[in-house]
C-alpha cells in the first residue's frame, strides 16, 4: 500500500510539469522578414548606344526559409541618348543562407514604361509594356538590421516592345534595412 501511495504521489508530481511550462518558446518561428532598401543601377538598355544609370528601390518579404516574394521599382536619371526604361516588378524568389551571406534567385512581373525625351527626340513619347525578369543576386547581412546588397543582376523581358521586344539588363547594388 505505501508503495502504491509513493507511485501515485511521484505520477502526480510529474503530471504538474505540463502546467509549469518547462519548455522555452521555440525562437526560430516568426511571421517573416520585412526589409526596403534603396540603390544605384545600371543598365544597358537595349535601345541605343550607351547605358543609362539610375535608382533602384526594393522590399522583400521572406515568410519561409527559403522563400519570399520582392517588389522592386527601377527610375532612371542619367539618361545620355534621353531614352529610360522605368520598371515597376514584383513575384517570387528563393534564397539560399550561408552564415551572413544570402543568395537568391528571382522571377519579377510588372509595367515597364518606356520613354524618349525632348533633348534627342522631336516627339517625345512614353508607353507602357508588360514586363518580366529573371534575376540571381546576394545580400550581406552586417548587423542584425543593415544589410548589404552586394549585387543584384537581371535580364528583363518586354515582349510587347515593337517586333521583337526590348532585352535590357541591369545590375544594383545598395543598402536595405531589416524589419524584424
Amino acid at each position: 500500500m505505501k508503495r502504491h501511495f509513493l507511485v501515485g504521489c511521484f505520477a502526480g508530481f510529474l503530471s504538474l510539469a505540463t502546467w509549469a511550462h518547462g519548455q522555452a518558446v521555440p525562437t526560430a518561428t516568426r511571421a517573416g522578414s520585412l526589409s526596403a532598401g534603396i540603390g544605384g543601377l545600371v543598365t544597358t538598355p537595349d535601345y541605343g548606344q550607351s547605358n543609362i544609370e539610375g535608382l533602384t528601390f526594393w522590399s522583400d518579404f521572406d515568410f519561409m526559409y527559403h522563400f519570399g516574394v520582392e517588389g522592386e521599382i527601377h527610375y532612371y536619371v542619367r539618361t545620355p541618348t534621353d531614352i529610360s526604361e522605368d520598371t515597376y516588378l514584383a513575384g517570387p524568389r528563393a534564397i539560399y543562407h550561408y552564415k551572413k551571406i544570402d543568395g537568391y534567385a528571382k522571377l519579377l512581373f510588372g509595367l515597364g514604361r518606356f520613354g524618349t525625351q525632348s533633348g534627342s527626340f522631336a516627339n517625345p513619347q512614353t508607353g507602357s509594356y508588360f514586363t518580366f525578369a529573371p534575376g540571381v543576386g546576394v545580400d550581406w547581412h552586417v548587423t542584425r538590421h543593415i544589410n548589404i546588397r552586394a549585387g543584384d543582376f537581371e535580364v528583363q523581358k518586354w515582349p510587347g516592345f515593337g517586333a521583337h521586344g526590348l532585352t535590357p539588363m541591369s545590375y544594383s547594388a545598395g543598402v536595405s534595412y531589416v524589419f524584424h
